[in-house]
């Protein structure tokens, strides 16, 4: 099964991760356009499906794809998905991370520097844009987002660029921007890839508070399972993935104590176990969705209910 608003990344890897039980309670917390829900959905007899997005236009192709299966659809962030759940506890719950083919491809979104448009990059389309951003953090606040959520080694000369280029005109659109970070960076950096894809993807970060919000959401997501029950994430760059790499292994993690100690003493049990410690689409699946390549799949089960603090 697969939606025509976001072809979901590693659909049956997910599927077999997650272990579907038909009277299962599921949770896909970041629904997009539903290809990953429909297909949990599609497996329920007795269970349901909970859909959360952010973005209303995901709620809205959620809800029609979702139509006449078990499932419900609310627009929610995940981080507050307790809250959704109304203290339910969940037998698997799905984060696909980052942004969706849809945001990606619709260009009054503002994600993309294919494509002119006003400068908004908002997941939930309320709150500062991206271009507010650019107006208004110094030098300093740029380079450290260019270099955190981008990993750009050229954040300094972008960010003296566009403080110097807002002076004369606000950068409004996103090939005014575009075109400011490919004319500050050396030629041999224009040659591989664009140009703005990681100030792109640093800003788009920045304005949803990406990073800084996933690792006590998984945790989060994590209480919202009961004891058997799996969590599933697929992250699609390197700092989604060491966030959420960080978080499941401390939570699968047992003994502290130090290696020459003969015995344990620190009563540490592990609150989970790898179900798939690292999972990436097939050849087959990069060469028909090109956007699945750096697509990675991690998941845990939950072991007890107290994990140690």
């Amino acid at each position: 099964m697969m939606s025509t608003y976001h072809t979901p990344v590693l659909l049956e890897e997910t599927l077999a991760a997650l272990a579907i039980d038909p009277a299962g309670l599921y949770v896909d917390g970041t629904a997009g356009g539903g290809g990953h829900a429909a297909a949990i959905a599609a497996r329920l007899t007795t269970g349901r499906l909970l859909a959360l997005d952010r973005d209303p236009d995901a709620v809205t192709a959620a809800t029609a794809w979702l139509a006449g299966l078990p499932a419900a659809v609310v627009q929610s962030a995940y981080r507050d998905m307790g809250k959704a759940l109304g203290g339910e506890r969940a037998s698997g719950i799905l984060l696909d991370l980052g942004v969706s083919s849809h945001q990606l491809d619709t260009p009054a979104r503002g994600f993309s520097y294919h494509h002119d448009a006003p400068l908004d990059m908002r997941m939930s389309q309320s709150g500062p844009l991206a271009a507010d951003l650019v107006a208004t953090l110094s030098e300093d606040e740029l380079t450290d987002i260019f270099r955190r959520f981008g990993e750009e080694r050229f954040a300094r000369p972008i960010a003296r660029a566009l403080v110097r280029a807002r002076a004369d005109r606000p950068i409004a659109t996103t090939l005014q921007l575009a075109d400011l970070v490919a004319g500050s960076v050396p030629a041999a950096a224009r040659r591989d890839a664009h140009p703005a894809r990681r100030v792109f993807q640093a800003l788009r970060i920045a304005v949803n508070d990406e990073l800084d919000d996933l690792p006590p959401s998984l945790r989060i997501a994590f209480d919202c399972l009961k004891v058997g029950g799996r969590l599933a994430v697929i992250s699609f760059h390197s700092l989604e993935d060491r966030a959420v790499k960080e978080v499941f292994t401390s939570l699968t993690k047992g003994c502290t104590c130090p290696p020459d100690f003969p015995v344990c003493v620190c009563g540490h049990t592990p609150a989970a176990r790898w179900v798939v410690r690292s999972r990436s689409p097939s050849p087959q699946e990069e060469t028909a969705n090109p956007r699945a390549r750096s697509a990675k799949l991690r998941c845990i089960e939950k072991l007890r209910d107290d994990p140690n603090p």
